[in-house]
């Protein structure tokens, strides 16, 4: 079993080596809208999977699908030839669904952000339900205490009470 980092580091040697195969080597029209977005090598070195993007509708993405399995030998030659490993990894090339995502995210956002609008809208002129001060009570004010209000005995109990704060510790 190989070390994860080697193996991140066989992933990018792999997606800059697709990629610029794809440029060079293979003269298919199917795969000149593609774009290599990212590459994972499994820990063993054994299997490579290639994530790539097509921009265009359903039928081009299809043909470009097509493509790749067709150049899926010259393309492993290519990885092959670029890469110091004792075998060279099998290939899997898989659309990626990022752009797809995004796509879902800003629509997501766009929406959320119009009803943040209509309700800071509404709340322009809003107004409370109840009153201003829902906690207010019709209980007397607190007064204040004076040193006239303790008696002796109250004084005897607070340090009957020291004493057992004292105990209890």
């Amino acid at each position: 079993m190989a070390d994860p980092a080697r193996a991140a580091k066989m992933a990018q040697r792999i997606k800059v080596v697709v990629a610029e195969a794809l440029g060079r080597k293979v003269k298919d029209p199917r795969l000149e809208g593609i774009t290599v977005t990212d590459a994972r090598v499994t820990n063993d070195l054994q299997h490579a999977t290639v994530y790539y993007t097509v921009f265009g509708d359903q039928a081009v993405q299809a043909d470009a699908a097509k493509g790749l399995e067709k150049a899926k030998g010259v393309l492993r030659q290519e990885v092959g030839r670029n890469i110091t490993a004792r075998l060279t990894p099998t290939l899997e090339f898989i659309a990626d669904q990022i752009p797809v995502n995004a796509s879902n995210l800003e629509e997501l956002l766009r929406t959320a952000k119009q009803r943040d609008a209509e309700v800071a809208e509404l709340a322009k002129n809003a107004k409370h339900a109840g009153e201003a001060d829902p906690y207010k009570s019709d209980a007397q004010p607190d007064v204040d205490i004076d040193e006239d209000d303790f008696d002796e005995e109250d004084l005897d109990l607070a340090d009957d009470e020291a004493i057992d704060e004292d105990r209890n510790r």
